[in-house]
Order: structure tokens, then C-alpha cells, then sequence
């Protein structure tokens, strides 16, 4: 039985590192995390998590052209901010070697905050989309295109203009019905009623990893989340058909992942 074939469809109790370091290198296909950022998330005992040493682990199990998918936020302190995100990607370039692929905004609808009177109120995370090798081995955005505004409608005197100044002759253009969202990434944050889920003190919502699946990762793929939490990443796994490997430090997450698999993928973890 090969490493791969032990780990995969697994859920791992432990530190991420060290279960990282029993997968096969070059292996997987995604991976997508949210991690607990400037301290603000508490575990139980004496854990500590390095980034950059768990980034060294995740580039070395992903595949030539796989994509690492972080989704993080920076505190405020003193009106200042923390600046986590931006270190961690710049660390992720130039300590590990990944290429920064994209860094998306995940716009949060219902976030809290209106009532503050000298700050803005914080509706945004970043996914950072870091990329092993050249290209992305797998890339299909139109899994997540949304209904264009116009979408059908003429647009008329559509003229492109050339680098040296001057100008196309103006044609008409059909605009298409769906869209790419680009890199604003709007989800609503507030209405998840799900209880299982809400067990977890940081959630995001289910979308996020659906669309990063999908985007980014072949079917029968597979999907790694080193800090599964309440289970997001690994349930969408299932629902689109990927293989799955989840770790996370705190065994009471990892039987909200299984209860999570149970109730709504009719997935049956113990029995497998």
C-alpha cells in the first residue's frame, strides 16, 4: 500500500507538520486552509503553528502546477494593522518558492462592525492562491461564472485601442450572459444556520472551498485541508466528487468533520 493510498480519504488527529511529513511528496492536488492568524484562535496545550514551516510541507506534498489556497485576515491592534497577511504571502514566494497565482478578496456580507465610529468596518478577507511550478495543472473558471448585469445586450462603438494610440474601428459586441467574478469574491457571511458547523469558533462559509475545488482541482483530485476545523474544505470535497485528506490538532473538530460527512454527504467515515 503506497503513502498516498494510507492517508487518502483520511481524517488526521495531530500536529499538521508532523502528519504532513507521513503524505507522499508531489501528491496532491489542492490545498485549502484558513489559519489561525496573529494568536487570535486558542488551542488546547502548547500548540504553536509556523506558517512558513508548514508552507515548506504543503509545497512539497502538492503537485507540479497544484495550488495552495489560504484564506486570512490581519488583527488590529492600536488602530494599526498587523500586516500577518502580507508577510506570510511574501514568505511563501521568496522562503519557499511558490508563486503568489492570485490574491483574491473575500467580500463578507452581514459583517459586524457599523456601529464603529473611528474605523472602518472590516468586511474583507484575502485568499491567497499560491501556485507550485509554472502553471496551474488544472484551471476552469467557468464552474464559478455569475449572471453578467447587461448579459445579452448590443454594446455599440466598442473600439480597442492599440499601444501606439491610436484606435480600432468600433464594432458591436454581444455581451455575454455570465461572468467571471474576478477577484472579488462575494459571499454571505451571516445566514449559515448550520449547527455542526457553528461548533467551530472561525468558519467560513462552504462556497469558498466549493469554488476553489472546483476552479483549481481535476475531479477524483485530491483535496488537503491541515487544519480542517469545523470541515468545510473536506465536505465540499466530497460533494464534488475529490478525494480528501483533513488533519486537524483537536479531536472534537475531527468528529464534527465526521458528523458533518454523515448528515450531509450521506458518507458513512467509520464504515470506510
Amino acid at each position: 500500500m503506497s503513502e498516498e493510498t494510507k492517508t487518502m480519504n483520511k481524517l488526521h488527529i495531530g500536529h499538521n507538520i508532523e502528519v504532513l511529513k507521513t503524505i507522499e511528496s508531489n501528491s496532491v492536488d489542492v490545498a485549502i486552509t484558513s489559519p489561525p492568524y496573529d494568536d487570535l484562535r486558542k488551542y488546547k496545550g502548547n500548540y504553536k503553528l509556523d506558517l512558513t514551516e508548514l508552507g515548506k510541507e504543503i509545497h512539497r506534498v502538492l503537485k507540479d502546477g497544484g495550488i495552495y489556497a489560504m484564506i486570512i485576515q490581519d488583527q488590529t491592534k492600536d488602530f494599526g494593522k498587523s500586516l500577518s497577511s502580507f508577510r506570510t504571502a511574501i514568505d511563501h514566494c521568496d522562503i519557499i518558492g511558490f508563486k503568489l497565482f492570485e490574491t483574491c478578496i473575500y467580500k463578507k456580507q452581514g459583517s459586524e462592525g457599523a456601529w464603529w465610529n473611528k474605523r472602518f468596518r472590516v468586511d474583507h478577507e484575502y485568499i491567497h492562491i499560491f501556485l507550485k511550478g509554472k502553471r496551474p495543472q488544472y484551471f476552469n473558471k467557468e464552474s464559478i461564472k455569475i449572471p453578467s448585469k447587461h448579459g445579452g445586450k448590443t454594446m455599440t462603438g466598442c473600439a480597442t485601442r492599440k499601444t501606439d494610440g491610436t484606435t480600432l474601428k468600433s464594432k458591436s459586441v454581444t455581451i455575454n450572459k455570465l461572468k467571471c467574478p474576478g477577484t472579488i469574491w462575494d459571499y454571505a457571511n451571516g445566514g449559515d444556520k448550520n449547527k455542526l458547523k457553528r461548533k467551530h469558533p472561525a468558519v467560513f462559509p462552504d462556497k469558498i472551498p466549493n469554488d476553489l475545488i472546483n476552479v483549481f482541482c481535476p475531479e477524483n483530485g485530491l483535496v488537503l485541508d491541515p487544519m480542517c476545523g469545523s470541515g468545510s474544505t473536506i465536505v465540499q470535497a466530497v460533494k464534488n466528487n475529490r478525494n480528501f485528506i483533513g488533519i486537524d490538532i483537536e479531536k472534537e473538530y475531527i468528529d464534527i468533520v465526521k458528523e458533518r460527512l454523515n448528515v450531509e454527504c450521506e458518507y458513512d467515515y467509520e464504515a470506510k
